[in-house]
């Protein structure tokens, strides 16, 4: 199973919170999870994503190396939203998005459905 990792913006952390709350109330079916840290750091968000491949049956060890991958290809990226982060200040989280890229397709579908 292939997974996909990104870095998708700084939130307040109580909209992040309401955010996850609401997904989870939805009982959401799709194979994708956000999860915020304070920090732009890769063991961070490790220490985030060990514990969702129980959730979702998937491979725990190729979930994190996607998340390696990123932080191994991507380093203006992971400049931009640590500073974008920084400038945000403490009461904010940077937020990443993990999936199985199945998952991902139908949150994009949906997205473009919503937007036509």
């Amino acid at each position: 199973m292939k997974y996909a990792f990104d870095l998708v913006g700084v939130s307040p952390v109580l909209d992040f919170f309401t955010h996850q709350h609401q997904i989870w109330q939805k009982s959401q079916d799709l194979a994708l999870e956000y999860v915020g840290s304070h920090t732009c750091t890769l063991d961070a968000f490790i220490q985030l994503i060990e514990p969702i491949p129980l959730k979702w049956g998937w491979e725990k060890d190729e979930a994190i190396n996607s998340a390696i991958d990123f932080w191994m290809n991507h380093s203006e990226s992971i400049l931009y939203w640590k500073s974008r982060l920084i400038d945000a200040g403490s009461d904010n989280v940077l937020v990443a998005r993990i999936a199985d890229i199945k998952a991902l397709q139908v949150e994009f579908d949906s997205l473009l459905r919503t937007s036509n």
